[in-house]
């Protein structure tokens, strides 16, 4: 069976040189590197640790960059029916970056901008099912969205995946709102007005597990990338905001509170 309807099941990276975003990534979490099937016309790698596939990765070209858009780790629900999710987001307030398209025989994707300002995909299985595992170190453990309007985002989300939306108090009088998936939780929702500059856009941020977020970080800076928030302790392990030498952010934590795969 795949996937379950509202996973958070593939996540991947577009870069302006895919040879060195492969060296770099192989490096940092020892990540194998599989071409795709799509030849020089739709060239896509995927990343597998023993053979099996934790992300994925494709080209920021030239005219894509020249439009503004910067190198960006994207996150992948999975779902059940691309074109009605799609439809169903519009109706909710979305607006919409990429119809759903068929990517030859692997599956159907759309990209929307939420309501609150995230750019989010949405992805139904075809030969490619996302991810083989998750939560284990150097593969995606969370998904959560910084964003400045949470009730928006929380409502949209929860109206169109059936999420339930958990409150988590912050301390410092902020919530942190859990999203649960087929009562697993599934990713999060937080408020970055007081801690990320006004120009800073929503967005959802991938994190992957480490066994050793200190090392990993100091890892990431000698292969040319860069600290964006230093590692922390936050209550459920050790954690940095990190960006690969093209500016590509993405979060790692060092935790033992997750718990296998999601459901399937």
């Amino acid at each position: 069976m795949g996937l379950a309807h509202g996973i958070h099941g593939w996540t991947d990276v577009a870069v302006p040189d895919m040879d060195a975003g492969a060296s770099f990534y192989s490096a940092v979490f020892g990540w194998e590197t599989i071409d795709g099937d799509g030849g020089e016309t739709m060239p896509y790698r995927m990343f597998a640790v023993d053979g099996d596939l934790v992300a994925g990765m494709g080209p920021l070209s030239p005219e894509q960059a020249a439009a503004g858009q910067p190198p960006v780790w994207s996150s992948y629900i999975i779902v059940d029916d691309t074109d009605a999710v799609y439809a169903r987001a519009l109706e909710l307030g979305a607006t919409p970056l990429m119809e759903p398209t068929q990517i030859m025989d692997s599956g159907k994707m759309c990209f929307i901008l939420d309501p609150a300002g995230a750019a989010i995909g949405f992805w139904q299985a075809g030969t490619h099912g996302g991810a083989d595992i998750f939560n284990l170190p150097n593969t995606q453990t969370w998904n959560d969205l910084g964003c400045r309007d949470t009730e928006t985002a929380k409502n949209f989300y929860t109206e169109l995946l059936g999420w339930q939306a958990g409150a988590m108090d912050m301390g410092d009088g902020n919530t942190y709102w859990t999203l649960t998936n087929r009562d697993r939780m599934n990713g999060g929702i937080w408020d970055m007005s007081s801690s990320l500059p006004e120009g800073a856009h929503a967005h959802w941020l991938t994190w992957f597990r480490v066994s050793d977020c200190v090392s990993t970080a100091a890892r990431i800076v000698e292969l040319g990338g860069t600290i964006q928030r230093e590692p922390s302790e936050t209550g459920v392990g050790v954690s940095a905001v990190v960006s690969d030498p093209f500016g590509a952010v993405f979060g790692i934590i060092e935790t033992d509170q997750v718990d296998g795969q999601p459901p399937r």
